[in-house]
């Protein structure tokens, strides 16, 4: 894992703290050894200094004060930062009377929010770490990158290590690191809207039809969507729905888990070729994560939608204003039915680019649209010339 080079940048200047959020196992504490080498780091999951820091916040002050002025220099690490919110307080008094810099990792600031503790008042940039991409790994073996996901080590390991440690992921973390942070208080109606999040992951979604499946109600099931996004276990892709002449979805969400391998344990998928519905779902969330990771990476922040009209036409995503129209087909041999959404979309939105990234060797172009390999497609995206 060490010798995988990561996108990410932190680059700090004089004063300058961080916040770098992502979720477990995504390679943070691996990436700060090898970005701050030199860096005086505490990591929050030993337990013996969990409780001592707990117990009495101003030791961590005491122990970071005894350093060297040549350590000080550098960005102190304090690892899993959300187990100990009240050392905070402390980080704070020694940005501002010391000058020290920052580095504060964890897998969630959601707690941190709820509990309305010091999140530092601007003065810590917000970075998030994405499992692997296609330009940190190079070459891509398609079926590996959708059963195994990108989390490092899962990418690292043989298939059957590889689905253990997947089941493990989602049974012990996914599941029970929410309730033990205190997230949700109703633990099998958690249970069971997970089940849920499982069969409706990717699709437009129905709280009501959620609740119903839970025994709770629709604002709960909210809630519970959104614990998951700010824990960065999800991600929210909402309806394009500007300018438009056709009648359009504008309300429904979709949601989809951080990693293609993840959400391929908990739907109980084990894709054996590159063909069929599944592999398709696997290949779309694959392309989203792609787009997902280079806007946070480049900076850009451009928007991230899908549109759909009520007879079914639809994109999967819509990128920016509607610069960039994108459909994805697992497909090795796009077909004329495949372009309708693009077309339709085309109709009130005449110069948008549109792509339809599938798994054909070679690029070529159908009126409009441009039929891209998704290999051509990750490239272009990653050398800034998609959007």
């Amino acid at each position: 894992m060490e010798n995988l080079n990561r996108i990410l940048e932190i680059n700090l200047p004089a004063r300058q703290s961080a916040f770098l959020w992502g979720p477990r196992k995504t390679g943070k504490s691996t990436y700060l050894k090898g970005r701050f080498p030199r860096s005086l780091a505490f990591d929050f999951l030993k337990t013996d200094l969990f409780f001592e820091v707990a117990k009495n916040p101003a030791i961590l002050r005491e122990r970071i004060l005894a350093a060297d002025a040549a350590t000080l220099k550098e960005p102190v690490i304090l690892d899993e930062v959300q187990k100990v919110p009240q050392v905070l307080d402390e980080v704070h008094w020694l940005i501002e009377h010391l000058n020290l810099r920052f580095v504060l990792c964890g897998s969630s600031a959601r707690k941190l929010k709820r509990g309305h503790v010091n999140m530092l008042g601007g003065r810590a940039w917000r970075y998030e770490l994405f499992p692997l991409t296609s330009r940190e790994i190079g070459k891509i073996d398609l079926l590996r990158v959708l059963n195994h996901g990108l989390i490092p080590v899962h990418f690292l390991q043989s298939d059957e290590y590889c689905r253990k440690s997947l089941k493990a992921y989602v049974q012990d973390y996914l599941r029970e690191e929410v309730f033990a942070e205190g997230l949700t208080r109703n633990i099998p109606a958690f249970s069971r809207f997970f089940d849920a999040f499982g069969y409706t992951h990717g699709e437009m979604t129905s709280y009501t039809n959620i609740a119903r499946e839970c025994g709770v109600d629709s604002k709960t099931v909210k809630e519970y969507y959104q614990v998951l996004i700010d824990t960065l276990l999800a991600v929210r892709v909402e309806p394009f729905s500007r300018r438009q002449a056709r009648q359009v979805i504008t309300r429904a969400s979709k949601y989809y888990l951080f990693d293609v391998g993840v959400a391929g344990c908990l739907t109980k998928r084990l894709l054996r070729e590159v063909r069929g519905a599944e592999f398709g779902k696997a290949f779309e969330h694959f392309i989203l994560m792609e787009l997902v990771a280079y806007r946070s990476y480049s900076s850009k922040e451009f928007a991230l939608n899908f549109w759909r009209t009520k007879t079914g036409l639809e994109v999967d995503f819509i990128l920016g204003s509607g610069e960039v129209a994108v459909e994805v087909k697992g497909a090795g041999r796009v077909t004329s039915g495949d372009m309708k959404g693009l077309q339709a979309f085309q109709e009130s939105n005449s110069r948008i680019r549109s792509i339809l990234v599938c798994n054909e060797p070679e690029k070529r172009l159908h009126g409009k649209i441009e039929i891209m390999p998704w290999k051509d497609f990750l490239d272009l995206l990653w050398d800034a010339k998609i959007i």
